[in-house]
């Protein structure tokens, strides 16, 4: 089966499912609407996760027991997580900069290919991920490997083509300096990106996510994928990215 959600659990999986999925809805419409929202949300919240994982990384240090057998520990050590939250936060507070127009940076013509640049980034940390899988297939020659999370991947020419198709999304985005701020500064919006590379896109990112992160895969494979998406096609057209 695609998701290991099925059986006695079958309920609370579906449930938790549309809790992640509608709550990231929600998140991004309080986020995207008010300035208070995008305070808490890409600032406050960020700031406590940061202080959190630190005191966490400092318990482990220590050898604390009440650190080594945490699940933010246990379940959230690789590079990638913590690689993918930051150059995202970066990403998120250019896209508020461009939105609002803030100073010099937020009206500046260059800084509009700043939601390429990050986009780029975030491609090429998932790609790395993806290649380091083929590296272990091709050179050490597991077939099958358990990451530090405890996560079994399946190695091998699926994480080479999917790290390609990752570059190949780079190249398609078009557009760079046409993202503007709508007229009431609610949204970034980035008209270049169509429904055509909306789809082309979720569908590599879900590939690379139930690649390397398979125990991800049904929340921030497929919740996490179709939630901007959901909102870009119905009514936030235009500000797919930013979603």
């Amino acid at each position: 089966m695609l998701f290991d959600v099925w059986g006695s659990d079958t309920l609370i999986h579906w449930v938790g499912w549309a809790m992640v999925f509608i709550g990231l809805i929600v998140l991004n419409e309080v986020g995207r609407r008010t300035k208070l929202g995008a305070a808490i949300i890409f600032g406050v919240a960020p700031l406590a996760m940061t202080i959190y994982c630190v005191a966490i990384a400092i318990g482990v240090s220590q050898g604390a027991e009440r650190a080594l057998t945490n699940p933010t520990h246990v379940y959230q050590n690789s590079w990638f997580h913590y690689a993918k939250v930051y150059a995202a936060l970066a990403g998120c507070w250019g896209f508020i900069a461009i939105k609002y127009q803030w100073g010099k940076i937020g009206k500046a013509h260059w800084f509009r290919a700043w939601p390429f640049v990050i986009v780029a980034i975030n491609i090429m940390i998932a790609v790395v991920s993806d290649f380091e899988s083929a590296y272990r297939f091709f050179v050490l020659g597991e077939s099958t490997w358990v990451t530090s999370e405890g996560a079994t991947q399946l190695a091998g020419w699926n994480n080479v083509f999917n790290g390609i198709a990752g570059i190949i999304n780079i190249f398609c985005m078009t557009g760079w300096w046409s993202v503007y701020a709508s007229e009431d500064q609610t949204d970034m919006l980035w008209p270049d990106m169509t429904w055509v590379y909306i789809i082309a896109y979720d569908i590599w990112n879900f590939c690379y996510t139930y690649n390397c992160l398979p125990t991800h895969s049904w929340f921030c494979g497929f919740a996490l994928l179709l939630a901007p998406t959901v909102a870009a096609f119905i009514w936030n057209k235009g500000g797919w990215i930013q979603n």
